[in-house]
């Protein structure tokens, strides 16, 4: 699997897209279709003190359509600004289940001008399947997302980095 390749597709695909929402969209679409260890893809967007959830793409509709930011990885991410590599859900006691096929997970946030104004999320159903050109595919996306996506969301202060 070719990441620079991939992100080199992802950034002409949001550069043809009328808005942050239309890339948004465009960019789940894609990361669920091309790469199979991604079972489930959403973005989450920081509206007052929730996330809330986004386009997705997967089997199935998660539960956790709203979750407050601090509760659970996708709300530690948001609070902290930080990516969260969770290579065994089942052995990080913040984990909100979605899923009972899911088995890691990463969140990266969406950051601009110092705002959280989301988050990339993508579960798997295998074990530690995130790798480092995961997480560096997944923030250079979220990075080239922010400035397209700064006009929906207010955003929660980044407290990380």
């Amino acid at each position: 699997m070719d990441y620079r390749e991939s992100l080199d597709e992802i950034r002409a695909m949001a550069g043809r897209a009328r808005d942050g929402a239309a890339a948004a969209a465009a960019v789940v679409d894609y990361l669920h279709q091309r790469f199979p260890h991604y079972d489930w893809a959403g973005i989450y967007w920081v509206e007052g003190p929730d996330l809330v959830l986004g386009p997705w793409r997967g089997p199935e509709a998660t539960e956790h359509v709203r979750i407050p930011i601090g509760k659970g990885v996708c709300g530690a991410a948001a609070a902290s600004g930080r990516t969260e590599l969770v290579p065994d859900v089942s052995q990080d006691p913040r984990y909100l289940q979605c899923f009972l096929s899911t088995r890691s997970e990463v969140v990266v946030p969406i950051i601009h001008a110092g705002r959280v104004l989301g988050e990339i999320d993508i579960d798997s159903s295998t074990l530690n399947a995130f790798t480092a050109d995961d997480q560096w595919l997944l923030e250079e996306v979220a990075a080239l997302l922010a400035p397209r996506c700064a006009a929906r969301a207010h955003g929660a202060p980044a407290h990380g980095g």
